[in-house]
């Protein structure tokens, strides 16, 4: 024969009002989705499904009704959806900066790549020329000033 410990149902009761806070407010404990469900009610309060709907059915209900007052989304829930919708707009301003940026690279690099073909020819047919005389450096004048003076 087993023995049944008596059920603190007014515990139950808070351990329901407690999980459906933090559903509503978008911190469950126990939730992995934090979806605003009964499954989720139950998981995070730790009761069984027959417990909650025989003898609080009506803290349930409440859940339900407050689920449906939110228009099913907590408020924590929308500003994270907000903030991510905010920074995939800026992502998508980053990007396409980034492709603007990587085409002038591109465009600097064949310019970059013909000048330097340009340079290379202009150095052969100087060579090839052969009629240029390079000049001398110039000299470089001594200072005043290291001259003796004194």
């Amino acid at each position: 024969m087993t023995s049944r410990r008596p059920r603190d149902q007014e515990a139950e009761r808070t351990a329901l009002r407690a999980a459906a806070s933090r559903l509503l407010v978008g911190t469950p404990l126990r939730s992995a989705s934090g979806k605003l469900t009964v499954s989720e009610l139950l998981r995070g309060c730790g009761l069984r499904r027959d417990v909650a709907y025989g003898d609080h059915k009506d803290l349930v209900e409440e859940f339900q009704a407050r689920v449906k007052a939110q228009s099913a989304t907590p408020a924590a829930m929308q500003e994270l959806a907000d903030k991510y919708a905010e920074v995939m707009e800026k992502m998508a301003g980053v990007t396409e900066g980034l492709a603007k940026e990587r085409a002038a690279g591109a465009t600097l690099r064949r310019i970059i790549a013909e000048l330097s073909l340009e340079l290379d020819q202009a150095r052969e047919q100087l060579e090839q020329s052969g009629n240029v005389a390079r000049l001398p450096a110039p000299r470089r004048r001594k200072s005043r000033q290291g001259r003796g003076s004194g």
